[in-house]
């Protein structure tokens, strides 16, 4: 009797052994399972490599045209007036050039231009220069050269919208730094807004720019003045497409399926 009954309690703590190893194991799968589902919900979306190097690549696009508008609007080339070379005597004559906030007067020797060049100019060339900023920002005096008046509006509206362009472009290139460090592309929609909007904004400058200088011209006809665009104009011009060739990438990146590889499914479909 006594056997058998220490015999019943040793295999009742065999048993209880068992079912709590087989307790212990299915709260540790439970608590792995928690686990891996704590850990899967902690993952975000990462850009791969192809995508952050197409990314990258779109960026080295936009910040070429960030770097030639900053050039052309920081810069006083953006138109020549010049009047005929013999208006002012045998040896010296003077050219005139200005951009967005400021002009310079350029004496130039007569022996230095093209003979048959009828205006005094390039203003290239060697010779003394006087610049001064514009007053529009200041007084809100118009500026004269060579005796005609510039339009103040035209002139402010054209600064300001190089202003506004260029804080879209560092909005921009934040929004795409941020895609970039934190693995996120909602971000590119909102860079190709501010890139296509900064390049659009960048050619309308010119276009106020060119009507200031028209409005220049006739602000008194009696005045004969040669006008020709300068190489800062072609700098914002070629920015501005450029910009909005690099909204245009972002924007394609943008999108949660490629173009090229959805039209090229079709060909072959077809």
């Amino acid at each position: 009797m006594w056997s058998n009954f220490f015999m019943q309690e040793e295999e009742g703590r065999g048993g209880g052994g068992a079912g709590g190893l087989m307790g212990a194991g299915m709260g540790g799968g439970r608590g792995g399972g928690g686990a891996k589902r704590r850990g899967g919900g902690a993952t975000h979306s990462a850009l791969s490599d192809s995508q952050e190097g197409k990314i990258k690549l779109a960026f080295f696009v936009a910040i070429v045209g960030v770097t030639l508008t900053v050039l052309g609007v920081g810069t006083e080339f953006w138109v020549e007036l010049s009047p005929p070379k013999d208006l002012y005597g045998n040896y010296t004559c003077l050219a005139a050039h200005y951009g967005l906030w400021k002009q310079c007067l350029r004496t130039l020797w007569v022996s230095d231009i093209d003979p048959h060049r009828n205006s005094c100019g390039p203003a290239e060339l060697p010779g003394e220069s006087n610049c001064t900023y514009f007053k529009f920002f200041t007084s809100g005096e118009n500026a004269v050269i060579f005796k005609k008046t510039t339009a103040k509006s035209l002139s402010v509206c054209a600064s300001v919208l190089s202003l506004i362009s260029i804080t879209l472009m560092v909005m921009g290139s934040i929004c795409v730094t941020m895609a970039i460090s934190k693995g996120v592309q909602f971000l590119l929609k909102p860079a190709s807004f501010c890139f296509i909007l900064s390049g659009l904004l960048v050619l309308s400058t010119i276009l106020v720019f060119h009507r200031s200088v028209l409005a220049l011209l006739g602000s008194d006809p009696r005045v004969p003045l040669y006008h020709e665009l300068s190489w800062s104009v072609a700098c914002v011009g070629a920015a501005g497409a450029v910009l909005i060739l690099g909204g245009v990438c972002f924007l394609l990146l943008s999108l949660p399926f490629s173009p090229w590889e959805r039209c090229l499914h079709k060909q072959s479909a077809t």
